[in-house]
C-alpha cells in the first residue's frame, strides 16, 4: 500500500501559486450557511481512486462502503477474506459478512471458490471498481473496446424477498380417536406414554406439542382395557426399517388404523352373601352361624324347646 496506484493516469502537474485553493478562513467565510467545507490537498503518493457511485451509494450502508473503499485499496493478493476483515475493523463476522454480501448484490465484489494444484479449495475474490465490467475489462481494455458500465442489478422487492424467505407452511397432522371421557388423569397417564416410546426406540422423539395432539388417541386406547405398557409396545413394535420423516404423523395413523375393538360387555357381579358369625347353640352347645343368638339348625328341627325352670 505504500506504492502509488498503476491503475490510475498520470496527475497533471502542480497548479501555479496563483491558482491554488484560498486559505481555509477565506473558504469558510465564502459559505456562511454552515454545509460542508473541504480542505482539500492534491494526493502524490499512497492514494486510490473510488467513484462516487461506490463513496456516494444509495442503498449500501456505511461498513459496506467503508469496505469496499477499503479492498479497493488494497494491493494484488492482499488477503479480504471475512476473517481477516474482522481482525482489521472493530465490527465483528457477522456484520462483516453482511457488508460483504451488500458489494457482492451490487457488482463491487465476487467471490468464486477454486480448487489450487496442491488440491485445496480456496475462495478468489475480485474487486471491481465499477460494477458490470468484471475480470474481462483488461482484455477488451488491450483491444481499443472498453464496455459500458452496467447498472446494477436491483433489489427485489422487500415484499418479494420476504416471500422467498417464507418457509412453506407445516402439514397438519392426521386425526387421531377421542376418548369417551377425558379425564386429567386419563390424559396425563397417555403423555407418559408417549414420553416412553423414545426408550423404545430413538426415532419416536416427539414434541411437546406432537404430544399433545397424539395424547386423546392413546387415552381412547387405554379406555378399551390396556395398560400403558401394552399400549407403548404396540406403537412401538414392527416399525419400518426407513427413517421416520414424521414420527408424529406415523404415530397418528397407527393410533387411528390399529385401534383395539371395545372390551365385551360383562354384567356386574351380585355381591357376596353375607356370613354371620359363628355361634354357640344354647342347647347343644354346638357351633353355628347366625345373625342372632339361640339354638342351631338341628335344635330347632328335632328337639323339644327347653323347659323353663321354675
Amino acid at each position: 500500500m505504500d506504492t502509488q496506484n498503476t491503475s490510475v493516469r498520470p496527475h497533471a502537474q502542480a497548479r501555479t501559486a496563483g491558482k491554488n485553493h484560498p486559505p481555509r478562513s477565506a473558504r469558510a467565510n465564502t459559505h456562511p450557511g454552515g454545509g460542508i467545507v473541504h480542505d482539500n490537498s492534491r494526493h502524490t503518493t499512497r492514494f486510490t481512486v473510488i467513484g462516487n457511485h461506490l463513496a456516494q451509494h444509495p442503498e449500501l450502508s456505511g461498513l459496506a462502503i467503508g469496505l469496499g473503499v477499503h479492498i479497493q485499496s488494497l494491493p494484488t493478493g492482499a488477503r479480504a477474506d471475512i476473517k481477516t476483515l474482522a481482525a482489521r475493523f472493530p465490527e465483528g463476522p457477522t456484520r462483516i459478512a453482511a457488508a460483504l454480501r451488500e458489494l457482492e448484490t451490487h457488482g463491487y465484489l465476487h467471490r468464486t471458490r477454486e480448487r489450487t494444484e496442491s488440491g485445496r479449495i480456496v475462495t478468489r475474490t475480485v474487486s471491481c471498481n465499477q460494477p458490470g465490467r468484471h475480470g474481462d475489462a483488461t482484455d477488451d481494455e488491450s483491444k481499443g473496446s472498453v464496455k459500458p458500465p452496467v447498472k446494477p442489478p436491483d433489489r427485489p422487492p422487500a415484499r418479494r424477498a420476504a416471500e422467498q424467505r417464507k418457509q412453506p407452511a407445516r402439514r397438519a397432522l392426521p386425526a387421531v380417536p377421542k376418548p369417551a371421557y377425558a379425564s386429567p388423569a386419563l390424559l396425563q397417564t397417555a403423555v407418559d406414554v408417549l414420553s416412553g416410546l423414545r426408550r423404545e426406540d430413538p426415532r419416536l422423539l416427539l414434541s411437546a406439542t406432537d404430544a399433545e395432539h397424539l395424547a386423546p388417541g392413546v387415552a381412547a386406547w387405554l379406555e378399551r382395557d390396556l395398560t400403558p405398557t401394552a399400549v407403548r409396545q404396540a406403537l412401538a413394535n414392527d416399525l419400518p426399517v426407513e427413517p421416520l420423516r414424521r414420527p408424529a404423523a406415523f404415530l397418528a395413523h397407527r393410533l387411528a388404523a390399529q385401534l383395539p375393538p371395545l372390551p365385551p360387555y360383562r354384567a356386574p357381579e351380585s355381591p357376596p352373601s353375607v356370613r354371620h358369625p359363628l355361634r354357640n347353640c344354647d342347647s347343644c352347645d354346638h357351633a353355628f352361624r347366625g345373625p342372632e343368638p339361640g339354638r342351631c339348625r338341628g335344635c330347632r328341627k328335632f328337639r323339644q324347646p327347653v323347659p323353663a325352670f321354675t
